[in-house]
C-alpha cells in the first residue's frame, strides 16, 4: 500500500458509527455544508452499517480518511451494484496515495460482496478527484471511451 497512514485500511465496523459521523462532518465541512450534524450522521449510519447496506473502509491508525459504499440489488446481474457515495482525505494527507488506496480496497471490498460494476459521481471541479478515478478505469462515457457523455441528476424533495 502507499505511505502515510494508507498502510492500514481497515472495514469498518457498526461501533465504528461515530467515526464516520466525525469525519463525514468534516468532509461536509469542507464543501460549506454544516449538516448533518456529526452525531445525526453517525444515528443513521448505525443502522446501515450494521444491516450491510453500506460499508466504509477507514485508512490509518488514527484514520485520515474513508471511503463509503452503499450496495444495491441489480437488474443486470445476480450479485449487487456497488455505489461509491464518498471518498475523503484530510486535506494534509493528500497527495501520499491515501486516495488510491481507499479506491483501491473499494473495488476489492464491492468484488469481494459479489458486485460485478462500481458507479460513483463527482464534481466536474474536483480536478483531484476526476484524475484519481479516471486513472483507475472509471469513465462518464457510455459503453466506455468515445460513448457519449453521462450525466447525474439530483433533486431535493
Amino acid at each position: 500500500m502507499a505511505n502515510c497512514d494508507a498502510e492500514t485500511i481497515r472495514i469498518g465496523k457498526t461501533s465504528d458509527a461515530s467515526l464516520l459521523g466525525l469525519l463525514l462532518h468534516e468532509f461536509n465541512v469542507e464543501f460549506g455544508e454544516t449538516e448533518p450534524s456529526a452525531e445525526q450522521i453517525a444515528s443513521l449510519a448505525r443502522e446501515q452499517l450494521e444491516s450491510g447496506e453500506i460499508d466504509v473502509l477507514f485508512a490509518g491508525h488514527e484514520p485520515v480518511g474513508f471511503a463509503q459504499l452503499r450496495f444495491h440489488t441489480s437488474l443486470y446481474a445476480p450479485g449487487p451494484d456497488a455505489c461509491l457515495e464518498e471518498l475523503w482525505v484530510r486535506r494534509e494527507h493528500r497527495g501520499t496515495g491515501t486516495g488510491r488506496a481507499l479506491l483501491d480496497a473499494a473495488m476489492q471490498l464491492a468484488r469481494e460482496r459479489g458486485a460485478t460494476r462500481i458507479e460513483l459521481n463527482t464534481s466536474t471541479g474536483d480536478h483531484a478527484a476526476r484524475s484519481l478515478y479516471e486513472s483507475a478505469g472509471f469513465t462518464n462515457e457510455e459503453g466506455g471511451p468515445g460513448g457519449p457523455s453521462m450525466l447525474y441528476y439530483e433533486r431535493d424533495l
